[in-house]
């Protein structure tokens, strides 16, 4: 049989590189990028080749499987839906609509499929709704929603044309951006360089990024907050912002001058761990560069005072007039335009609580933090039935080790996903959708936040099975089976016969002809999908424009550089930092600070199964500097026990002098030698669950997002007899619900 290629895109990280797929004999026999992809022009990471290693993996479901005692057998799809339908509605008929709970993952956003879990996820009317964001984001969304007025509008860096990029708790180097879809971000950090601009990287770690700046500065773990407040005072102070300009634009700058008054860089720079010239430097070069554009993403989500530093960000971009500027932070113009409408979507904060009233809803959702507790906890609205859809939270999220056991207590739980996971192999019965490689899709969520607009078609490579199903059809099945319905086996064909013939890809038809680029806008010249179906590396829209004044959802149509309740929160950091409470202090005898750390090769756990994703040395490794390591007698590649208030694991150290001093790197999403866990290759990796060293009680003050960034550890040789147990965990056992 001929060889065939097709192109489409990656889509296992945000930055959906362009790839050219080859075929022969139904086997991926290459995986090249797409010279002609109009955003990431022919670069690929090696994730994307582990696509065809995703498509042909034997252990990927390719049926639905039901649990019969410890382990699963297969089901028939209309026998699965029938016994989910039927415990789902019991559940929901004896104990209430908020007896059902969801949990959303991130790779359910990498398709347009997330339109119909959005659906179900509100027709289920349930308060028990999670998702990833709670982990990563809602810090960003938070800040937002409180100065733009719409959590949809998280500027974009508009790192192509700027001419000083300073980077704050982010890898671009190796997650291509995240909240800015960026792909082959090095070489966009090296064009900075080439066109005469400057790259900062602010991070306690020496990253792959922070090897491709002109200047690393290694800021204490929890130290951004004050080191931008003590930015902000340089601005203020040596008169560094057009004020004339800040007026007319925005609302708040009186509050934010009499915050930073006393927030000098004499004063922040111990917390901050960055001397108070280097502070001066960093704000005053801001201010003199004709663009330039702060960036942070996860590294600062991840903190108590993420939704705190993410509203810095923003401001000191504001005030240094890099907001909806060329080089600056942008919005872009994507071809469904959602931020236009965005701003009318009412946020919610605090329209419900978990069940202990600690946190608050947001944008319809509680942080996952609240999980196990809703599920183990008794009362009016305990969650008692579960369904996850492409989520593995038992290893991504902290529960203290009891997310397993509560998934166990429930009554029911469905999991769609590809495969038998930490989490999934809790359910009772899991529903596969078919590989990316047998979906085509018109991605909608990532030109929102894409460097350069575009529109690109996701091609087929391979047909699917004539049984299985898209991520989808699915989630329309479950809508149909979840929802109560007259004569229910007459009006549930009818419905799935109407879902059959709305696909995500005709939906996104009728909006990308509604769009600012479409036929029905633009007539003949207008887009379509078609069009999009027909250009081999995407259709590019043009560099991002100003545009902000017409999505701001505030009130009085002015950017909040100053709101009250943040200015409150800083004041009160201000002042635990002044009694001695800095959250760069160490206490109670635990002396490192603990933060996490990414590789190129893994995304998430589904690519630990993939031989050449994981070949090579051991990834899951506590990096520590040289000055602790020789303080605690440890030697390079030992185990060590990392140790926490919440529990303690096993894994070797690896001593470098890419940390700062006090500080050790973890990576998440390892341990995979759970029982009954669906994996072959991981489940002979060492590592482990880094995310039972982490308290889910500490979480970001507003957004409730977990705050893995601010857990102290100590860390010691590990027993004798542990070098045959590296990535063993130690968990709480979790009571009896």
């Amino acid at each position: 049989m001929s060889a065939t290629t097709i192109a489409r895109q990656c889509t296992l990280c945000e930055a959906h590189c362009g790839i050219l797929v080859t075929v022969s004999d139904d086997q991926v026999t290459r995986i090249e990028g797409n010279p002609e992809d109009v955003l990431s022009k022919g670069y690929i990471c090696p994730k994307a080749t582990a696509m065809g290693g995703l498509h042909h993996d034997p252990d990927r479901l390719r049926t639905p499987v039901r649990r019969v005692g410890s382990s699963f057998e297969p089901i028939g799809w209309d026998e699965a839906f029938r016994e989910i339908g039927q415990r789902l509605r019991q559940v929901r008929r004896e104990h209430g609509n908020s007896a059902v709970g969801m949990y959303l993952g991130n790779p359910a956003a990498h398709s347009s499929s997330v339109l119909y879990a959005v659906l179900l996820r509100t027709l289920l009317m349930t308060r028990n709704f999670f998702s990833a964001s709670s982990i990563d984001q809602f810090p960003q969304e938070f800040v937002a929603w409180r100065m733009f007025g719409s959590n949809v509008l998280m500027p974009v860096t508009d790192i192509d044309r700027t001419d000083r990029l300073v980077i704050l708790g982010a890898n671009p180097a190796v997650s291509n951006g995240s909240v800015t879809t960026m792909p082959n971000a090095k070489q966009r950090i090296r064009d900075v360089r080439r066109r005469g601009g400057k790259v900062v990287v602010i991070d306690p770690r020496r990253t792959e990024t922070a090897r491709l700046a002109d200047q690393h500065v290694a800021v204490a773990p929890g130290g951004d907050v004050y080191l931008l407040l003590a930015m902000l005072h340089v601005l203020v102070a040596e008169d560094l912002c057009d004020e004339k300009a800040i007026r007319a634009s925005s609302t708040g700058w009186e509050r934010l001058c009499a915050l930073v008054a006393e927030a000098s860089p004499e004063q922040m720079a111990v917390y901050a761990g960055v001397d108070a010239e280097t502070i001066r430097g960093l704000a005053r070069e801001h201010a003199a560069a004709s663009s330039a554009v702060l960036y942070a993403r996860i590294g600062v989500c991840q903190q108590v005072t993420g939704t705190l530093t993410h509203w810095l960000v923003n401001t000191i971009n504001a005030v240094t007039g890099n907001l909806d500027r060329a080089g600056g932070q942008m919005f872009a113009t994507p071809p469904i335009d959602a931020a236009r409408y965005a701003k009318y979507l009412p946020v919610g904060y605090g329209a419900w609580t978990d069940s202990s009233g600690t946190y608050k809803s947001f944008r319809s959702e509680l942080p996952v933090a609240a999980l196990a507790e809703e599920m183990l906890t008794d009362g009016p609205g305990r969650i008692r039935a579960m369904i996850t859809y492409a989520g593995n939270p038992v290893l991504s999220t902290p529960q203290r080790g009891r997310l397993g056991a509560a998934l166990d207590s429930l009554d029911f739980y469905v999991a769609v996903d590809m495969y038998i996971t930490e989490t999934t192999r809790h359910a009772d019965i899991i529903l596969p959708p078919i590989s990316p490689l047998e979906r085509e899709d018109v991605n909608i969520l990532f030109p929102v936040f894409s460097v350069r607009n575009n529109l690109r078609f996701d091609a087929r490579v391979f047909e699917p099975p004539a049984d299985g199903l898209e991520d989808w059809q699915i989630m329309a099945r479950l809508v149909t089976e979840v929802v109560p319905l007259p004569a229910r086996r007459f009006t549930a064909r009818v419905l799935n016969g109407l879902f059959d013939r709305v696909s995500p890809v005709r939906i996104a038809a009728l909006g990308i002809a509604a769009g600012p680029y479409g036929v029905l806008r633009r007539g003949r010249k207008g887009l379509t999908v078609g069009k999009a179906r027909a250009a081999v590396g995407g259709i590019d829209l043009g560099p991002l424009r100003p545009r902000l004044r017409s999505l701001l959802g505030t009130k009085d149509r002015k950017v909040q550089v100053a709101p009250e309740d943040f200015v409150a929160a800083a004041r009160e950091v201000l002042a635990d930092a002044q009694r001695g409470n800095a959250v760069t202090v160490p206490v109670d005898g635990y002396d490192l600070k603990l933060i996490g750390r990414r590789h190129l090769r893994s995304n998430n756990s589904w690519l630990h199964n993939v031989p050449s994703m994981v070949k090579g040395r051991d990834r899951c490794t506590a990096l520590m500097h040289p000055q602790d390591a020789a303080a605690r007698g440890l030697r390079d590649g030992e185990p060590v026990t990392v140790r926490s208030r919440t529990g303690s694991i096993v894994v070797p150290v690896e001593v470098s002098d890419d940390i700062r001093v006090g500080t050790v790197a973890i990576p998440h999403g390892w341990g995979h030698q759970e029982p009954g866990v669906g994996w072959t290759v991981a489940a002979s990796l060492p590592g482990a669950n880094v995310n039972l060293l982490h308290d889910p009680a500490l979480t970001d003050t507003f957004s409730g997002t977990a705050a893995v960034n601010n857990t102290w550890v100590a860390v010691t040789r590990a027993p004798v007899g542990s070098g045959e147990q590296v990535g063993v965990s130690e968990r709480e056992p979790a009571p009896t619900a």
